[in-house]
């Protein structure tokens, strides 16, 4: 590659229209007009979706029939876009890190979408801004770093189960790690799942003969982690199993830890005998336990409220599934459901509904400001439907509660390095474009361990995230973020080993070596600016983020705008 760093500036603008979330607010083919009089912009075009492979193709011939040598784009975010573009101008000839992103979408169409004109001014800074960086960017190498072809899996449960044995058809030592004696997870207490109606132990016998005849199958029970060390491609993992440790070293992590059964201890006069839970229900169910005649169901005991606002997706099937069990065994007994709103989704489980009510389930929709009462031998509840309060008269009711997050998911998280959401769940990387991904490269989810999932759900993404973590381990070498923090040669006499990097660095990529001297972990770093920011003596720089490249964007804010 030739050296693009020695040679004129030639700097490339691409402004999006991003379909109309940022055309139908700004004129975008004024501001890539704009763009052709900023200093060293040799070209800009402003294209419909810049994203698109029609756009992807626009700068890749821009960039070698112009000889440019840094691009710009103007459109949504880096978050998700910045990869594919950096890929885009690499097969163009450039270092993918000879690119820089400005976000005019979020930061300017969406948040002034009242305010047209303000919106196109500040799309001119921002562009004007990401030129004067581009100007000082230089090329970066990403890190290769070596691959241990195994995995570790938390959480022996439906998700945990399918993802090891998944793992291990790839061809991958796998060690699954459960912190119960057997496995199983919320398996274990479930009489039949729906929408197979199959009976919950016979699944778990399946899933554990297949675990039995695994290969490259290793199971650690009543086990629990203890420290992780390490980063992708290459974690040193510490588990007790009965008071021994164990130590592993995999190249990927998969946590599929499950979630908890709420217990509604102060919710409707529960008492575990005749006001119980689905989850109870489900024991009785498999004992053939059920004795009364008039049965009362309630939704949404414990959740959708102050404490938990979530909906937890499986309480409506879980309800419909049992009541429909009941009336299989005896039509003649009284069941009645009262709901807030019942979530049904496609076609299979809406199925399930209508046999409910064919069956003969009477459906009472109540508001979360009349909540039923149970009243001695009566449940009332005011019926929506003929605006009227009802008595409905109960041998047993059967309280619908959520699935919560684990009482030990904070420390399980602090010791991966990984975030929580404000339910406790843990919290994936894009809810929609990285599911399955952690935002901490090498380590992913499945199951309810992320938000409350169903045995159908649990099964597929756990064989989503056998897959992901496939890609890492199917590599014997893998590339990393090449921004990352250092200290460079010359400021080296600047760092008098505080270690206030150390205790803040969110990714523990920050040690001292042999000789008392501060390292920055390459393959550990992720860029964040954390202890450049609070370094006292500034001996930390951030690669891609200088304090040149960061001042030159703060004074091409403040400098005069060209018309």
């Amino acid at each position: 590659m030739p050296d693009k760093i020695s040679e004129e500036k030639k700097i490339g603008v691409f402004v999006c229209h991003c379909g109309t979330n940022i055309g139908g607010l700004v004129d975008c083919e004024k501001l890539a007009e704009y763009s052709k009089t900023l200093p060293n912009v040799k070209y800009s075009e402003h294209n419909l979706y810049t994203c698109s492979e029609t756009g992807l193709a626009a700068i890749k011939k821009a960039v070698q029939e112009n000889d440019l040598n840094r691009v710009v784009v103007a459109s949504c975010t880096p978050r998700t876009h910045e990869p594919l573009f950096r890929e885009c101008i690499e097969e163009a000839g450039l270092n993918p890190y000879l690119f820089n992103f400005v976000n005019i979408r979020d930061q300017c169409t969406w948040v002034h979408m009242k305010d047209p004109e303000a919106a196109y001014e500040k799309s001119k800074d921002l562009i004007r801004m990401g030129v004067s960086k581009a100007e000082k960017l230089e090329e970066l190498e990403k890190i290769i770093v070596e691959v241990n072809p195994s995995a570790m899996v938390i959480g022996g449960g439906v998700s945990g189960i399918n993802c090891a044995l998944s793992l291990n058809n790839q061809g991958f030592k796998t060690f699954l790690v459960e912190k119960d004696k057997e496995l199983g997870g919320r398996l274990k207490e479930l009489y039949q799942v729906f929408p197979s109606d199959k009976q919950a132990s016979e699944l778990l016998n399946e899933l554990v003969a297949k675990v039995k005849e695994a290969k490259n199958l290793t199971v650690y029970t009543s086990s629990k982690l203890k420290s992780v060390n390490g980063f992708i491609g290459n974690y040193e993992i510490e588990i007790e199993q009965r008071n021994h440790n164990v130590n592993l070293n995999v190249g990927v992590i998969v946590v599929a830890v499950g979630a908890t059964s709420y217990k509604p201890l102060s919710l409707f006069n529960y008492n575990s005998k005749n006001i119980i839970t689905q989850l109870e229900l489900e024991n009785k169910l498999r004992d053939n336990q059920i004795e009364a005649n008039d049965i009362v169901m309630i939704q949404c005991v414990g959740s959708r409220n102050a404490d938990r606002e979530y909906c937890s997706s499986i309480c409506c099937m879980t309800a419909l599934k049992n009541a429909l069990i009941i009336k299989k065994r005896e039509p003649n007994r009284n069941i009645s459901i009262l709901f807030r709103d019942l979530y049904t989704p496609g076609t299979i489980y809406e199925e399930y509904y209508r046999k409910a009510r064919e069956a003969g389930v009477l459906f009472i929709k109540y508001t979360p400001d009349k909540q039923p009462i149970i009243d001695k031998s009566v449940v009332k509840v005011y019926n929506q439907y003929i605006n009227s309060e009802i008595s409905i008269p109960f041998d047993l009711v059967v309280l619908a509660t959520p699935l919560i997050a684990n009482n030990d998911n904070r420390e399980l998280a602090q010791l991966l390095k990984v975030p929580l959401e404000e339910n406790k769940f843990f919290l994936e990387a894009h809810v929609k474009l990285r599911p399955i991904d952690f935002a901490t490269d090498g380590v992913y989810i499945c199951g309810s361990a992320k938000w409350p999932a169903d045995i159908s759900e649990s099964t597929t993404q756990g064989l989503a995230a056998a897959s992901r973590a496939g890609t890492i381990l199917s590599h014997k070498t893998i590339e990393v973020e090449g921004a990352t923090a250092y200290i460079p040669d010359w400021n080296k006499d600047l760092c008098k080993g505080c270690e206030v990097c150390i205790k803040i660095c969110p990714y523990n990529a920050i040690v001292k070596d042999e000789n008392n001297e501060i390292q920055i972990i390459q393959a550990l770093c992720k860029g964040c600016g954390t202890c450049a920011s609070t370094c006292t003596k500034k001996a930390i720089v951030i690669r891609h983020f200088t304090n040149e490249q960061i001042i030159s964007e703060i004074l091409a804010f403040g400098g005069e705008k060209v018309a």
